[in-house]
């Protein structure tokens, strides 16, 4: 492939324009978790393999964290086996376990890793149990009901929380200049195995790895005011603000959680960014405007 003058031009613009920003994320973490449209829709997919491959070529170190809710959900179906959720958590039971841990640690990890490989980057695909990456513990759920005085504690099954992560086997993946591909799937001391929330894995690495960015990528555009205006530059004391007063509710109340939580615990910054947007990662790192839901510990200018 040869470019023509006007093409070399516009090449040499853009990486002009870059420049700032590659010095500045040389050398730093940058965790992303790829959920929603961007792992169903082949495009976007490949858009993204894409983007987390000239990430690391320019220096940065990317982690990647994966969801694969709807893989799961078509499994389960195909085998007749029904799904249950509560307050958005999937029961996953013995069975359903089995399916999650095929589907997460097999299938959607090693697509993604050859989607990585397709477009010219080195990923290693592993799952949370491998080396115990990932330690876990089992969640409860706790529902207050009306005229009740306790809560009531609800089993939700091989649901887990992270207890710990094993930094060092991130940093022998990222030292050797692969890109660390990261099912969330956990164990306990017990060796029992968790089905764990992609967006609660990511910043939960994102705090040990102490990361620049902490991006997760949704289908919505990033935290709406009533208006449906998109909300950025937030502080941590403002994104309180709005959990307290409702504007952060529903679905997007645990994705802003985990990312109020990280940016708490020394994450630079954190990010709720549409993933239904082709080359979304590099429009929110190259760009000065950004994409998405912002939140740092003091906010923007």
């Amino acid at each position: 492939m040869s470019l023509t003058p006007d093409s070399a031009m516009n090449a040499a613009r853009v990486l002009t324009e870059a420049l700032p920003y590659i010095q500045r994320f040389t050398g730093r973490t940058i965790v992303v978790k790829f959920g929603g449209n961007a792992m169903v829709d082949p495009a976007l997919h490949e858009s993204f393999a894409r983007d987390i491959v000239l990430m690391k070529l320019v220096g940065m170190n990317p982690v990647v964290v994966h969801g694969g809710g709807p893989q799961i959900g078509e499994l389960l179906k195909k085998l007749s086996i029904e799904s249950e959720f509560i307050d958005g958590m999937r029961v996953t039971d013995a069975q359903t376990m089995d399916v999650v841990e095929m589907v997460l640690g097999g299938s959607v990890n090693k697509e993604i890793v050859s989607s990585i490989s397709r477009n010219g980057g080195k990923a290693i695909g592993v799952s949370g149990k491998d080396g115990r990456l990932i330690r876990a513990q089992r969640m409860h759920v706790t529902r207050q009901s009306p005229g009740m005085d306790a809560a009531e504690i609800i089993d939700i099954g091989q649901v887990g929380e992270v207890r710990q992560i094993d930094r060092e086997i991130l940093d022998v993946i990222l030292d050797s200049n692969f890109i660390p591909v990261i099912a969330p799937v956990g164990s306990d001391d017990e060796g029992n195995t968790y089905n764990i929330n992609a967006d609660l894995v990511a910043g939960k690495i994102a705090q040990v790895m102490q990361a620049e960015k902490l991006m997760l990528l949704t289908n919505v555009e990033g935290l709406l005011d009533a208006n449906g205006a998109v909300l950025t530059g937030l502080s941590t004391a403002k994104v309180d603000e709005l959990i307290a007063d409702g504007t952060v509710h529903g679905g997007m109340l645990p994705k802003i959680g985990c990312a109020l939580d990280a940016v708490k615990s020394g994450v630079a910054s954190a990010h709720i960014v549409d993933g239904r947007v082709p080359h979304a990662v590099l429009l929110e790192i190259f760009t000065d405007e950004g994409m998405g839901t912002k939140i740092t510990p003091r906010g923007e200018d």
